[in-house]
Formats: C-alpha cells, structure tokens, sequence
C-alpha cells in the first residue's frame, strides 16, 4: 500500500495520521523517540505492509506482471492500488476525498518535526495534492518518475504505465477483492493492536 491507503487506514487523530505516513520514513526499533499515537500509527503502518505482502491476492495481482518486471512490480502495484482507493473513494470511506486529504495536508503542515526526507517532501505533497491527484490515471506515469529518481535501476520502472494500461481491468478487480479485507484487518490491529 502506498501513502492514501495507508493514512486512510490508520486512524483519524492527527498523530495517528503522522504515524501512518511516517511508517515509510522511520525505520528500525522504536524507541519511545516519538508520541504513543505516532508509534502506533508506524506500528500499524508496518502491520499493514506486512499483511499486504503475505496475502494471496497481492500475490495474484504481482503474478499478472512479466517475469521481467517482478524486481519492481511491488512497488508499481502499491502505486496502483493507491489509485483504484482514490478512484474509488466513495465505496470504502465517508466523506469526500478532498476534505480527507484537505484535512490531513493541514496536520503534516502544521507539524515542526517532520523525519528529514518527510520534511523535504511534504509541502510538494500539500501544495500539489499528491493524495488527491492519485484519481488521475495519467498522474501516475509523474509518481513512477519520482520513485524511478531514487532508485539505482531507473529503467527498470520505464514500462510502468504500459504495463497498468495492460493490467487495469484485472489489477483493479483484484483491488476490490482485497482492499475490504485489508480494512477488516487494520481494523483489528487498530483496536487491539499490532501483532
């Protein structure tokens, strides 16, 4: 799962929010370094991609991909299904995506001491509406550019859009299948804790 999914997972309280984003920037052991709702919310965050990386129907959807592609397919699929929840918003959450994101980009401006490759990030992801513009299709040729610029083999993302344009149908379906299944587990974790 990539960012929306993982914020709309994790709970609603502003530092829940931040946990659930900081999970893709905070690594190791935690060690009380942030708030209790923080260290949930990264808790959670790892929970969830742990979940997402065992289940079979994520296995499913990275099986459609070539052999060639797999070394990358992961990270094309959390992009997508990010796209199919923002496509699709209405079906699994209340509210409007835009007051969502609008709400959450308040709390990550606002907060001072964001992890250091957040803090560079995050006013691009505010003032561009990164979460929101997931609905776009064609945006997400612009997020695999971004991602390809961190990686030691650009290339290997060159043929991301071709492939999803290939893929959609089937990739979207297995969305559906999954996502309610991912809610129901977050759920839980959320309520009685990680494992």
């Amino acid at each position: 799962m990539n960012y929306l999914a993982h914020l709309h997972l994790g709970g609603q309280r502003p530092e829940e929010m931040l946990g659930s984003l900081y999970g893709d920037f905070v690594k190791g052991r935690l060690h009380g370094q942030y708030s209790a709702d923080i260290e949930h919310g990264i808790a959670l965050h790892r929970s969830i991609d742990v979940f997402t990386d065992n289940h079979p129907l994520v296995d499913q959807s990275l099986s459609r991909f070539a052999h060639t592609r797999r070394r990358y397919a992961g990270i094309v699929l959390d992009v997508f299904f990010d796209h199919c929840l923002a496509r699709d918003w209405g079906q699994y959450a209340e509210g409007p995506l835009e007051r969502f994101t609008s709400d959450f980009y308040r709390v990550l401006v606002a907060e001072q001491q964001l992890p250091r490759r957040l803090a560079t990030i995050a006013p691009h992801m505010a003032a561009h509406d990164w979460l929101g513009s997931y609905r776009d299709f064609a945006v997400l040729e612009q997020v695999f550019n971004g991602i390809a610029r961190r990686l030691s083999r650009p290339e290997e993302l060159a043929g991301a859009m071709q492939d999803l344009k290939a893929l959609y149908e089937p990739l979207s379906e297995d969305f559906r299948a999954f996502y309610p299944q991912l809610q129901v587990f977050a759920a839980g974790c959320y309520r009685k804790g990680c494992p």
